[in-house]
């Protein structure tokens, strides 16, 4: 161990190379202690754990891809009953999360991320790092909230309805979906209410309820997307629910190209999804609910949204012929 601190510590030009040396090592180390006895294994970590927490701590642009590379690589196609060490290690990082640096917040949910290399098999550790995960969608940066989208689309994306009737141990959309659903309708008010920047003169004041209701509203965006992008029975009620917030979202991004742009995709990703017939009588009323609405853009975005589903869906949506017409003109 004492070579590998002194690896991790080197400040010179082979910082790099040093690290990846250490990463590499580290790497072999957990991949090869599955066949070790559990004192053996108690013994490592022991040993292993204070120093990949002086890694995380101390990690740089050039050498955290190594230890990402450590991590995805040490525990791939692994029986994750025999990786439990790692699997805890890496859940333990969302507790120890570096507040105000950016750069380590972002790094840590990007080890975080390696996870998925165990994909359903740690329904457990998905619904942690999913409870945890969700009090975060309004962080101030860009990025950290970014990767917890991302790695909250994860842990949604085996909550799946088996062929026996019974569905998995894993987040459960539905409740996830209409635990923030609320909280988005807040933030689309607080939006309209307020707006995001007060000029006075040269002056520019960037209201923080306003920031946060933005932040908010875009990664409920971005992990609607990543839902789609990764599960495998993507529609569920709760999904549908939430649908006319992402189409009033349109009326207070329109100045935000970003934030419209990923709205039109989003709202894409379930217009072409094939529909079983029991959601389309639940989205059909939602649609017409939104139509009626008195605004303009929520309107449109519906409008466009039923241009793609029914091409999507002409055969099951056919028995619905009549109101959505009546929707379109």
């Amino acid at each position: 161990m004492d070579d590998l601190y002194t690896l991790i510590r080197d400040k010179t030009k082979t910082q790099e190379g040093s690290h990846r040396v250490a990463a590499e090592i580290v790497a072999g180390m957990i991949r090869g202690s599955k066949h070790w006895t559990l004192d053996m294994l108690d013994e490592l970590w022991k040993k292993l754990t204070p120093f990949l927490n002086e890694v995380c701590t101390n990690l740089s642009v050039e050498t955290v891809s190594h230890w990402g590379s450590c991590f995805k690589y040490g525990m791939e196609d692994e029986d994750p009953r025999r990786m439990y060490r790692p699997i805890e290690f890496l859940r333990s990082l969302m507790n120890n999360q570096t507040m105000g640096n950016t750069f380590l917040e972002t790094s840590q949910w990007s080890l975080i991320q390696k996870l998925s290399n165990f994909e359903w098999r740690i329904p457990a550790i998905w619904c942690a790092i999913n409870q945890y995960a969700k009090e975060f969608l309004d962080h101030p940066y860009k990025a950290i909230r970014e990767h917890i989208a991302s790695v909250l689309g994860t842990s949604l994306s085996f909550d799946i309805r088996l062929s026996n009737g019974q569905s998995t141990r894993h987040p459960n959309v539905d409740q996830f979906i209409d635990s923030i659903r609320e909280r988005l309708n807040q933030a689309i008010k607080i939006y309209e209410k307020k707006p995001l920047a007060n000029i006075s003169g040269q002056n520019v004041e960037i209201d923080s309820e306003s920031r946060r209701a933005v932040n908010y509203i875009e990664t409920v965006i971005q992990l609607h997307t990543q839902i789609f992008s990764g599960h495998i029975q993507p529609v569920k009620h709760a999904i549908i629910r939430i649908f006319p917030h992402l189409c009033e979202i349109d009326s207070i991004v329109a100045n935000d190209d970003f934030i419209r742009d990923s709205a039109i995709i989003c709202r894409m990703c379930l217009a072409v999804t094939y529909f079983n017939p029991s959601f389309i009588e639940e989205l059909i009323e939602q649609l017409e609910q939104i139509c009626s609405s008195p605004k303009w853009h929520a309107r449109r975005a519906a409008i466009e949204f039923i241009q793609n589903m029914i091409f999507c869906n002409l055969f099951n949506a056919r028995p619905y012929a009549q109101r959505l017409r009546q929707l379109v003109f």
